[in-house]
């Protein structure tokens, strides 16, 4: 580490540098003593305590989901990237039994208008191979972030018809490629409000899709599925507008997921 960065690095320790003034000298989190940094700030956030751990997660008895297998796609939510790298997705699995697999990458986008897109992993990393039962997907606030353009609704399925480089065109070759690759059942999930009207408009375009394709939203866009919190509870669930802590996953979101598979699965096991 150079000079510069290990002045900006104490400064950090001693407190008068936050993580947004690293962020903004372009000083990455990846890596050696940043990357420590970056661990010790988001651990003392109080919605990141031992106390809401995944090791401290205990499975249910006869869960009616115990046995499923199932993928998550998504980026730096999906990931945890704000908790530790423990997200809904390592919560809800640990909790009832299912075994997963978790493709997240942090600033990826659903749009292959950038690289290392949603659509290039999936079709890269997770194997036809693998007996999906269902298949859960985020809607990347990265999409809104990077200005991609929203696209329109294809007249048809036909997925060499699909722009994938709008949001549309992908979300569509995504539901596609799932059906046709694993037949199981796809949920996307959206993040919590917050104030972005091009996330809203991909909320928005999401929920007429699910018209033409009969897939499942957990649409936590909407206060009535994701519940009311008090102020004071959404400081403890959220690090930041769009990333939760390990508590928002744990406490706010898991719940949520499960209720929505256990009333797709829980009959039928």
């Amino acid at each position: 580490m150079d000079k510069k960065k290990a002045a900006i690095l104490a400064g950090a320790l001693a407190g008068t540098w936050t993580l947004a003034s690293l962020a903004a000298l372009g000083i990455g989190m990846e890596r050696g003593p940043l990357k420590c940094l970056h661990k010790v700030y988001m651990m003392a956030k109080p919605g990141n305590n031992t106390r809401y751990c995944l090791d401290g997660t205990a499975q249910i008895e006869h869960s009616p989901l115990a046995g499923l297998h199932g993928a998550f796609l998504g980026s730096s939510v999906t990931y945890g990237a704000k908790s530790l790298h423990e997200s809904f997705a390592d919560f809800l699995c640990r909790r009832n039994g299912i075994s997963y697999v978790k493709e997240a990458v942090n600033g990826t986008t659903l749009s292959t208008r950038h690289k290392n897109s949603y659509i290039e992993r999936m079709e890269k990393n997770l194997s036809p191979d693998e007996q999906f039962d269902f298949f859960v997907c985020q809607l990347s606030t990265n999409d809104a972030a990077r200005k991609v353009l929203l696209g329109e609704i294809a007249k048809g399925k036909d997925r060499a018809s699909f722009d994938t480089e709008t949001v549309t065109g992908a979300i569509e070759y995504i539901l596609s490629y799932v059906k046709d690759t694993w037949g199981c059942p796809v949920i996307f999930y959206t993040g919590p409000r917050f104030d972005s009207p091009a996330y809203e408009a991909m909320v928005e375009r999401l929920r007429e899709l699910k018209n033409k394709w009969d897939f499942e939203i957990v649409d936590l866009w909407d206060p009535k599925v994701a519940g009311k919190v008090t102020d004071s509870e959404y400081s403890l669930y959220m690090a930041d507008p769009v990333h939760p802590t390990r508590a928002g996953y744990k406490v706010w979101w898991m719940p949520v997921f499960e209720k929505k598979l256990t009333e797709m699965f829980g009959e039928k096991k």
